[in-house]
């Protein structure tokens, strides 16, 4: 619990944040964490708990293993599968599912699957198999892609042309436009993820409270990190303004990462993307430019689009838009659990699901 973690100075202020919570809270206030990483310290320091009843946290789709869509996963599982080939991948996507089976099963029948920490990894195992074809599935949000744009970089430098990226990047500025337009999701204010805005800084997503009237606080990881992101989306609402701050100054800017966010306009351009439980959403993609074409899975291969179905009863989805929680799922706990997933919510370190699971979260009504 928070309380007995932290030193006394971290719990006398934490105290303070909470007694401010408390009186600025107390007409209904509903927030949204869009960061996979903040849904897995919520549950894990029982924020909800903490809280009074009046203010409600839903989790949304900040859980980039989690948003990749059934067609996406069946495609990179079909390339997996193919002879000659290394898939190079983080560890949790190997027990994710696709429509028949998922990376680990595809290994025991064979299939030359690699768990790496790192892009540089990847390339070392091109390097190190020139007579192999290896694809390393990029999977993430901004965060992480400048690495994979730097090693698409050094590919075409050092002619390493057995290395190829399958671009499944994702943005995050284009989902919070359709969240904010989503009728059926009612929130009022979003704890916007501060690894993204490291890379992207604020800019892109200000149309959030100029446009829309949500308010948004850039927030750390910390326990104490969450608790004044919340006070201080109360103090926005309390003074009726509208704004995008950042609490979490230490590491994000106003700016972002200049040099980040230039490797990723080179590389990548915005496309078209899937997202689980939401479809397509216009310009949220990240693909290859086609000065990078030879290193780009997609075209190399000739892969099909594979337009799979959702898993019957995983509801997934809907925990990604934040319209339920994990526990409303008649799956959850019963029929799918970490040991057992059935939806990639509850595969993903950073899935609602796993992390609702892991921490004993109660329903919240």
């Amino acid at each position: 619990m928070l309380m007995k973690r932290g030193s006394k100075e971290s719990a006398a202020k934490a105290g303070i944040l909470l007694a401010e919570i408390e009186s600025l809270g107390q007409s209904p206030f509903t927030i949204m964490e869009v960061c996979g990483t903040h849904t897995v310290a919520i549950a894990k320091n029982a924020i909800r708990e903490l809280l009074p009843k009046s203010i409600r946290l839903v989790s949304g789709p900040g859980c980039p293993v989690c948003v990749t869509s059934n067609g996406d996963i069946d495609r990179y599982l079909y390339l997996a599968a193919q002879k000659n080939v290394i898939t190079a991948t983080f560890g949790d996507m190997i027990r994710v599912p696709g429509t028949e089976k998922n990376l680990q099963e595809l290994r025991a029948e064979g299939a030359d699957i690699r768990v790496v920490y790192s892009t540089q990894d990847a390339l070392e195992l091109a390097r190190q198999n020139p007579d192999k074809e290896v694809v390393f599935l990029g999977i993430g949000f901004e965060t992480t892609v400048p690495t994979v744009a730097v090693s698409l970089e050094i590919a075409k430098r050092e002619a390493i042309k057995n290395y190829s990226v399958l671009s499944m990047h994702k943005v995050v500025p284009p989902v919070l436009k359709l969240l904010a337009e989503d009728e059926q999701l009612l929130v009022d204010a979003f704890l916007d993820p501060g690894h993204v805005c490291s890379i992207i800084g604020i800019e892109p997503i200000k149309f959030m409270a100029e446009d829309y009237g949500k308010p948004g606080v850039v927030t750390g990881f910390e326990a104490l990190d969450i608790l004044e992101g919340i006070a201080m989306l109360l103090r926005q609402r309390a003074e009726g303004r509208s704004d995008i701050e950042i609490q979490y100054q230490r590491v994000a800017k106003p700016e972002g990462n200049p040099q980040a966010k230039m490797f990723i306009e080179r590389v990548f351009e915005r496309i078209d993307a899937s997202w689980r439980g939401i479809g397509i959403i216009p310009q949220s993609g990240l693909g290859i430019r086609a000065d990078y074409s030879p290193w780009d899975a997609a075209r190399k291969f000739s892969l099909p689009v594979f337009q799979s179905r959702e898993t019957p009863g995983c509801r997934c989805g809907d925990v990604l838009r934040g319209v339920i929680y994990p526990t409303q799922c008649p799956l959850f706990a019963e029929y799918c659990t970490p040991m057992k997933p059935i939806g990639p919510c509850m595969v993903s370190t950073e899935g609602s699901c796993a992390a609702y699971h892991r921490y004993a979260q109660r329903s919240v009504d």
